[in-house]
């Protein structure tokens, strides 16, 4: 099951980075073109946010239960966290990151309810995802990432 969990972790990514980036152009086209907001704009907005609470949800499974988790692995006696780098990433930059990038998600999103501007809801959303965006592509394992590399999808080595 964790290597499922792991597979399907690893290609909501990619979902997650298609709707982040959809979201990103349809916050920065509404904000130079000083479009209206509509129902569409909040539709896609929603969908990152879900996807992106989802896939938390599996990483935090993951992060606890999975074959590398806080609850299931052991760690040679005596090594520092902080000195592990594979640890140390799966444990804390990966997850931190993470969940700095979801609440920056999850602020872009709650523009759409604000009563501000048009304008200023488009503006302050393409900041919020594109930051988030910085932050999940600088903490995703990429593949030529030293020790932590996963491959671009799942199964493939």
């Amino acid at each position: 099951m964790a290597v499922g969990m792991v597979h399907l972790h690893n290609v909501m990514r990619w979902l997650i980075l298609i709707l982040l980036l959809w979201s990103i152009l349809k916050a920065y086209s509404g904000w130079k073109n000083k479009k209206i907001f509509t129902r569409s704009d909040k539709r896609i907005w929603l969908f990152t946010l879900i996807s992106a609470h989802i896939n938390f949800l599996i990483g935090l499974y993951l992060l606890l239960a999975g074959r590398y988790g806080v609850l299931t692995s052991t760690r040679p006696e005596g090594s520092p966290l902080m000195k592990d780098k594979f640890y140390r990433f799966f444990w804390i930059e990966h997850p931190t990151g993470m969940i700095l990038a979801i609440i920056l998600i999850t602020i872009g999103n709650r523009m759409g309810k604000s009563n501000s501007s048009d304008t200023t809801k488009f503006r302050k959303a393409f900041w919020y995802f594109l930051i988030a965006l910085i932050v999940i592509l600088i903490t995703i394992p990429w593949p030529w990432r030293e020790i932590v590399g996963r491959p671009w999808f799942p199964g493939m080595q």
